[in-house]
């Protein structure tokens, strides 16, 4: 795997708005943790689990963020895994971990915010 191929069609797809496009880096059994599901979803483990769920919260967040635009700054690979730092909503940046399954797509996934 390419992490900086992934990397940029990752970002590339989330700043498209697709949703389609966004979820076909996901495995269905994809567990997000990140601050914004906590503040946001008001869900204290910070954490959703399956791609039904975690979608249903990426839409909201598209209509509530409609200019939502990441821009990319560095990403690092590790086993079976990427970490992307960018440039996030809020003028935060962003460190998140992703970890691949066996077919290559994201099954897990945790967010690190400035």
């Amino acid at each position: 795997m390419d992490a900086q191929n992934f990397a940029n069609a990752w970002i590339q797809s989330w700043n498209s708005h697709n949703m389609e496009d966004i979820l076909s880096h996901y495995a269905e059994d994809i567990e997000v943790t990140t601050p914004m599901i906590k503040m946001a979803a008001g869900i204290e483990s910070g954490s959703l689990k399956g791609k039904a769920l975690v979608a249903d919260y990426w839409k909201k967040a598209l209509v509530k963020i409609p200019d939502l635009h990441f821009e990319l700054i560095d990403v690092t690979a590790g086993v079976n895994s990427v970490a992307l730092y960018y440039k996030s909503i809020m003028n935060k940046t962003c460190v998140e971990v992703m970890f691949f399954n066996n077919e290559g797509l994201v099954n897990r996934m945790f967010a690190h915010y400035s």
